[in-house]
């Protein structure tokens, strides 16, 4: 779905690529990430709800809605294993229900079943990346990436494949990206895509990395076998790293994106889309960890910038126009931007040794008001993704808790108008029921 500026729709983009979800994707558990030892014997799916069949649509503009029922959908990555070191299992879907996700109505996508494969070689890794609607049909499409083989002689394969909605949601088997050779540049993978309506024409387009300062840009609508409406040649960027999701920063039709010089702590540069494509460069952003745009008060003209660091968040509001500058007194190794309570400005959501939200104010951001999320178990805990599952106008917050491989948490918590985020989470599940057959 395009991301535009409004009184409901704000966007966050951070810095490590997943699902946006960009979107936006959780942190999945690694061996030295754990806040107790590791559990080495199965995983318990006894209580998980019965499988319920995906329900179907006729499809909508809703994001995230891969069966076009209008309610909103959860993709997971990084789930749990039913022993420690298995096999990844692939990549997790939970479709919406009347009153927000249901977790019976889910489905697993693994590499074996749905993935492309490559002179005959199934992928082992299946991650996904990024969602919108390529093709137009009204059911959102998913961007997954692979590792396709390759013997280190000239350009890489194109690791990233398309898995297309349907009434049914993600029933089909995925079809590879195609990026005529003539809109790639070096010898880089291409990879890190980036949804969004970059020239303005209504079709979501993808943004991929290409290499030395340069990107890809494929014009949307896709067709079903993975092509674009058309590709030119590679345009130059401020940087190297595309990051999503894209937001209609400057509020002038065309979808934006922030382009970051490297992974992790870099300085980063908002790329402005206009009928080329984002082809110019607009404000500069400090180095950073991490980087979120939300409407956070402070004039209107422009989306405003978060910039994270380990020892505070710098502040840039406006953008594109009069560049306001500010910082918050909170560490922002990981940040997203969402509109918790409805009321048309963002919030700004820190998720570093806690999970804190700041409440977006005309007067701009600060630490009054602030909001500190408990964990739903004892863990690891990330942020999943930001978004309105429930319908009620307001952004939900998703976060995983996890022990090891084996256990984890996932817990919804409801947006809302008095204290921006439920004390309580109203959905709570385990990303272990992907393993019930």
């Amino acid at each position: 779905m395009r991301a535009r500026r409004s009184g409901k729709c704000t966007a966050a983009l951070t810095g490590t690529l997943g699902v946006l979800a960009l979107a936006v994707a959780a942190c999945g558990p690694t061996p030295h990430d754990d806040a107790e030892p590791a559990r080495h014997t199965p995983v318990q799916v006894a209580d998980a709800p019965a499988l319920l069949p995906v329900p179907q649509g006729k499809g909508s503009k809703t994001p995230d809605d891969f069966n076009g029922d209008g309610r909103r959908d959860l993709v997971l990555n990084d789930l749990v294993k039913a022993q420690a070191h298995a096999d990844d299992a692939g990549i997790g879907i939970v479709y919406g229900g009347e009153r927000g996700l249901a977790p019976g109505a889910r489905q697993l996508l693994s590499p074996e079943r749905q993935a492309a494969p490559t002179k005959g070689q199934r992928p082992a890794v299946f991650d996904a990346e990024t969602t919108c609607d390529l093709d137009g049909d009204g059911f959102t499409d998913l961007v997954v990436s692979t590792d396709p083989p390759f013997d280190g002689q000239g350009p890489p394969p194109v690791p990233l494949q398309l898995l297309f909605g349907s009434p049914k949601g993600l029933a089909g088997q995925a079809v590879k990206l195609a990026i005529p050779a003539g809109a790639r540049f070096g010898n880089d993978w291409p990879d890190q895509p980036v949804c969004g309506d970059f020239d303005g024409d209504g079709a979501q387009d993808l943004v991929v990395h290409a290499s030395g300062g340069r990107l890809s840009f494929l014009r949307g609508p896709f067709s079903r076998k993975g092509s674009p409406r058309k590709a030119g040649a590679p345009i130059q960027a401020p940087g190297n790293v595309p990051t999503g999701p894209a937001a209609d920063v400057d509020d002038d039709g065309y979808d934006d994106l922030v382009v970051r010089t490297a992974e992790g702590r870099g300085t980063s540069a908002i790329v402005l889309g206009g009928p080329a494509g984002p082809t110019r460069t607009g404000a500069t952003l400090p180095a950073g960890i991490d980087v979120a745009l939300g409407a956070f008060g402070k004039g209107r003209a422009t989306l405003d910038a978060a910039v994270g660091t380990m020892g505070e968040t710098s502040l840039r509001y406006d953008v594109t126009a009069t560049a306001v500058r500010g910082t918050l007194q909170s560490p922002g190794s990981k940040l997203d931007a969402a509109d918790f309570d409805g009321d048309g400005l963002s919030e700004l959501l820190s998720s570093g040794s806690q999970l804190r939200v700041f409440h977006g104010r005309t007067a701009g951001l600060t630490t009054t008001g602030m909001v500190t999320v408990q964990p739903p178990a004892r863990g690891t805990t990330r942020v999943v993704t930001t978004g309105d599952f429930d319908a009620d106008g307001r952004a939900d917050l998703v976060v995983r808790t996890y022990v090891g491989e084996t256990k984890d948490t996932v817990a919804v918590y409801p947006g809302t108008k008095k204290d921006l985020v439920a004390a309580k989470p109203s959905v709570t599940f385990s990303s272990s029921e992907f393993l019930v057959k």
